[in-house]
């Protein structure tokens, strides 16, 4: 089967990968994980990745830790390099070749982002994970990854949560909340229906770029994103 998406920008939490655990990593969650991305590479799809560091760092209130707001963006950061190479090592025990770049220079772990270098290593088949988010405090992980998805004009965001889709309201807390099957940029912000901060979601209303929304933990789920199927919900 043709996939429908040829180039894909995956954003994933990084407490997607603690799996039950309270922080770090779950070694089952990184190899399922793996094995959803060799599903779509093996269909042709071209394949970048940007992660969040929360399960290592979450940004903490100020007055709380006396960690200024930039200083603590700047670990953030860190810690999604270090969530980086943890599913590169994973995506490359499955046997896939990949490449991580980071927005911060740290050479012996990463080559540094570069925009073309990035776009050929997705032309050479390779899985590009990109890492320390844009480089800059004040800016999330999904900003990142909108910003990168412009970038490489990849063709959609694929936003790997916990639930389905996007909801009318909490399915996990509200029973009665139903999945959208699609939305429009502007009644995402009529009902405020928060599937990314402001930034990064002005950045793909602004690009005309569509994002997904579906559940990352259901096997095979990535691979029917990307071959079309009626899985999580199309924002465009």
């Amino acid at each position: 089967m043709q996939p429908k998406y040829k180039r894909i920008l995956l954003k994933l939490s990084g407490e997607s990968l603690m799996g039950n655990k309270n922080f770090g990593m779950d070694a089952d969650v990184i190899t399922q994980y793996a094995k959803e991305i060799k599903s779509v590479v093996d269909l042709g799809v071209q394949v970048a990745i940007v992660i969040g560091g929360g399960n290592i760092y979450r940004g903490m209130n100020e007055a709380q830790t006396g960690i200024e707001r930039a200083h603590g963006d700047y670990m953030g950061m860190l810690a999604t390099v270090i969530n980086g190479m943890a599913l590169q090592a994973g995506l490359e025990k499955a046997g896939m070749f990949t490449r991580l770049q980071s927005a911060i220079n740290m050479e012996q772990i990463a080559e540094p982002y570069i925009r073309r270098r990035a776009i050929r290593h997705l032309e050479k088949d390779r899985v590009v994970i990109f890492g320390a988010g844009t480089g800059n405090p004040y800016f999330t992980t999904d900003t990142a990854g909108s910003l990168r998805a412009i970038e490489i004009q990849a063709d959609v965001i694929l936003k790997g949560t916990r639930v389905d889709g996007v909801y009318t309201a909490d399915p996990e807390k509200d029973p009665t909340a139903t999945r959208y099957k699609t939305v429009t940029y502007q009644e995402c912000l009529t009902n405020n229906l928060r599937i990314m901060d402001m930034t990064a979601f002005t950045l793909c209303m602004e690009n005309n770029l569509p994002i997904i929304v579906f559940d990352m933990n259901s096997p095979g789920n990535l691979a029917r994103v990307a071959l079309g199927e009626d899985v999580g919900t199309l924002i465009s």
